[in-house]
């Protein structure tokens, strides 16, 4: 089943059930999808790739929001953000722990004879083609610029 066909069941649960955040969430996420769709060069449906990359960006947008509202104690918009991504999370694949993480970027340093931060680019492209849609760029970036300094 294709990430559009489970938000639009989502949809008409989140309606039966009366679940405002959940349908206001569901509602965003198909809209990314169909402007997805309707963008020029595209023709029928998009890629699970395509479908996982607008979950990721529609997550890391809430991590982003959540981060400056919890700075300036907006805690009630901080709650709608946390809300939103707990609902998003549930159609992400799952996320690998730090430690798999670090153990992935390891490996890639290998192949990639990666010798200090002069390195980090090749590092980064081969590390991210690797790890999509399993880890977030930042902590990607993070644990790589540990293990080259």
């Amino acid at each position: 089943m294709s990430l559009k066909t489970e938000i639009e069941a989502g949809i008409k649960q989140a309606m039966l059930g009366k679940e405002k955040d959940r349908l206001r969430t569901l509602r965003a996420i198909k809209s990314q999808i169909l402007l997805a769709e309707t963008e020029k060069g595209v023709v029928g449906e998009i890629s699970d790739e395509t479908e996982s990359k607008i979950l990721q960006k529609a997550a890391k947008q809430r991590k982003d929001s959540l981060g400056i509202y919890e700075q300036q104690n907006r805690e009630d918009l901080a709650e709608v953000e946390r809300t939103e991504l707990r609902i998003i999370e549930e159609f992400l694949p799952a996320q690998l722990s730090e430690q798999e993480v670090e153990a992935a970027v390891k490996e890639v340093i290998d192949q990639v004879g990666a010798a200090g931060p002069q390195d980090m680019g090749k590092v980064m492209g081969a590390a991210s083609k690797k790890l999509a849609g399993q880890a977030d760029g930042k902590t990607i970036s993070g644990i790589a610029r540990k293990l080259l300094s």
